[in-house]
């Protein structure tokens, strides 16, 4: 094949073939880098006839990339991660320049708790700064930070992560929430009335707190009926507004929804409740993710120091 020129390939096709690397799908590509579908299929056939290679392939779920997309993908990363870096100013991330775009992933509360303040500092600012939250599913969520699906996480922890960097938003403790009016838990959480009404929980897999209140009912010999998961807090307290179920929740989740529920103490003693940013090690050296993540630990913190224009 005849050695191509240079010129025929520009930063946003190298942006397309790692979106499509890491979505599989046209979609879902143009999402995550905020474009329209037929943007992202006009780059990937710029894309095809500089390699002269189809790179993705069609299939019933998306695309499949091919060996040569394969062989392209580690190199493109670091091409990207390099012009990232040299596009940085000296003194640090600047915000009110910047045209990045940066992925989260947290709950519905993690997002009702940080990014209204975000997305209003960043307007403030005159930044171009695009934002795409996500909730996923905790169980992959280091991983998907170890491959660059997202630049920093907002999640729940009994204790500190050890497979990542992370920084303590807030900490709180779990209470029982139910309907106002509930015909058991109306008045107080007893265990017994704890123990016989039907649960719903956060479903994003196996839970360690879920497994930890398992643990400390079977040590006095009790269990509990564990009826609904739902993937996210404003689900839970759906559900639980409309029925006779119960929920053990973060206190500031559940006084989010003071009109609603009825909040007591647990019948046992539990470890408090820690939400923590995450993000992984290797983006210590990227000014842009350090930035972000200070700005969620002072909007969660409180601190009045919003961004300058």
């Amino acid at each position: 094949m005849a050695q191509r020129d240079i010129r025929s390939l520009d930063v946003g096709m190298l942006r397309t073939f790692d979106a499509l690397m890491r979505e599989r799908s046209v979609s879902r590509a143009a999402t995550r880098l905020f474009l329209s579908q037929p943007a992202v299929s006009a780059s990937l056939n710029r894309l095809r006839d500089t390699f002269d290679d189809p790179l993705f392939t069609r299939t019933a779920h998306g695309v499949e990339p091919t060996a040569r997309a394969h062989a392209l993908a580690g190199q493109v990363e670091r091409v990207l991660a390099d012009l990232s870096a040299m596009l940085e100013p000296g003194e640090g991330f600047e915000p009110a320049s910047s045209q990045r775009i940066f992925r989260i992933s947290g709950s519905d509360y993690a997002s009702h708790l940080l990014l209204p303040t975000l997305a209003n500092e960043l307007v403030a600012c005159g930044s171009r700064i695009r934002l795409h939250w996500e909730t996923s599913s905790f169980l992959t969520l280091t991983e998907r930070l170890r491959k660059g699906d997202f630049d920093v996480a907002v999640l729940p922890r009994l204790q500190p992560p050890s497979d990542c960097e992370s920084a303590l938003l807030y900490e709180d403790r779990y209470v029982v929430a139910v309907r106002r009016g509930h015909p058991t838990l109306g008045e107080a959480a007893t265990l017994d009335a704890f123990c016989e009404a039907p649960h719903v929980f956060l479903g994003y897999g196996s839970s360690a707190l879920d497994d930890l209140i398992d643990q400390v009912l079977a040590r006095q010999g009790r269990t509990r009926s564990m009826r609904v998961a739902m993937t996210s807090f404003g689900q839970i307290v759906d559900l639980l507004a409309q029925t006779d179920h119960v929920a053990v929740l973060p206190l500031r989740v559940a006084e989010r929804f003071r009109e609603l529920l009825a909040v007591h103490p647990l019948p046992f003693e539990l470890p408090g409740y820690r939400s923590v940013v995450c993000w992984n090690r290797r983006s210590n050296s990227d000014a842009g993710v350090l930035w972000l993540k200070d700005a969620l630990l002072r909007i969660a913190r409180g601190d009045d120091h919003a961004l300058q224009p």
